[in-house]
This record gives structure tokens, sequence and C-alpha cells, in this order.
């Protein structure tokens, strides 16, 4: 095996975040939210990769973005850091949607269907995808609890300022909630830290 097919086989192993089909994107592509079966997000984004460049697609399908966040895991007295999927059952898709491109998205295994009106996927606004590619980039710090189970909040830095919201879950030893607001127009579980949020 050579030294390329190595480096691809730990590539596809890895399954990065953020994975480009081709290095000039089309001046038209838009992010598209696609649903997936959950926990299938990064097969789902290999898999279309390689199906857009056996269709040669690549020039219609940028990109796929499966949007995840830095989370400090503690266990045993030890802290990991991994990369936790912010949407589960959701990847981003840059393309330039057609009827060929339309097709290889929504057959590609894993795949349920667009988020949009009927079959016609609705585009992200760039401030939504800023706002997600942001969060990603936040970092993970420990504070002192503050917050209950049910409480009423509003997000007041980071990417989803001004989101108000409840708290569904309080992670004390990670200085972190979960909190539930309107994403994609459903509630939609986000963590943020206890400084980005105040009560409602």
């Amino acid at each position: 095996m050579s030294k390329e097919e190595t480096k691809e086989k730990v590539d596809r192993t890895q399954a990065p975040t953020t994975i480009k089909f081709t290095g000039n994107p089309h001046p038209e592509a838009l992010w598209y939210v696609v649903h997936t079966y959950s926990g299938h997000e990064k097969k789902v984004a290999i898999t279309l990769g390689d199906r857009a460049k056996v269709m040669d697609l690549t020039n219609l399908i940028n990109e796929v973005l499966i949007p995840t966040q830095k989370k400090i895991i503690i266990s045993g007295g030890k802290k990991k850091e991994v990369d936790e999927r912010m949407f589960p059952g959701y990847i981003l898709v840059k393309a330039v949607i057609d009827d060929n491109v339309w097709h290889a998205i929504r057959s590609t295994p894993g795949v349920t269907g667009f988020v949009g009106i009927g079959n016609k996927p609705t585009p992200l606004s760039k401030k939504e995808v800023d706002s997600i590619v942001k969060f990603m980039k936040l970092d993970t710090p420990k504070f002192e609890a503050k917050f209950r189970e049910g409480d009423a909040i509003k997000v007041t830095s980071g990417a989803f300022k001004d989101f108000l919201g409840k708290v569904n879950k309080v992670m004390s030893d990670q200085g972190r909630l979960e909190v539930l607001v309107s994403v994609f127009d459903r509630e939609t579980p986000v963590e943020v830290d206890f400084t980005q949020v105040e009560p409602a």
C-alpha cells in the first residue's frame, strides 16, 4: 500500500468535521441542512464525498460540515477533550442544487431528506452558517453552577447571542449548560458556557 493510500485511509477513519471535495468552490454554492440517521453523520459525509467524485459532481457539491464543538469529559479524575455533535442527525452541505445534485444527496445511504418546504431544500443564511462556525470555535472553561434545569435563560454572548431558551441539563463539572433554543424552526439542544447566559 502506498503512502498516499495509507494517508487517505487514516483521514477517512478520522472523519474530520469538515470535508472539502474541491479546492475551487462554485461561486453560487449555498449551505443546505441535510437530515441523516443520528450517529451516521460522518459516514454519510464520507459516502457523499465518494459519490460526488464518482458522479463528477464535485464542482457542484463542494463541502460537508458536521457541526461539532469541543467538550471536556471528566472521568475518573482525568480530562478528555472530544468533538461532540451540536445537531445530532444533521449535516450541512455546500452545493448548487440541481436535479442531479438533489438526487445524489437524497439517495446517499443514511440520508433521510433535506430541511425545507416539501421537496425543495431551503438554504441557510450566511448569518446562520457564521453563527454555527463561530460556536464550533468556542472554548469550554469550568465554572461554578448557578442554574437549574427548567430555568428560563437568555444567551448573552457567542454565536447564539440574544437567543431565548430554557436549561435542559446542567453540566457543572464542565462549566456548561445544555439549553433548548429554536434552530431550523425546531427546539434544538445547544451547549453554552455558564458565562454566556443570564436569567431571562
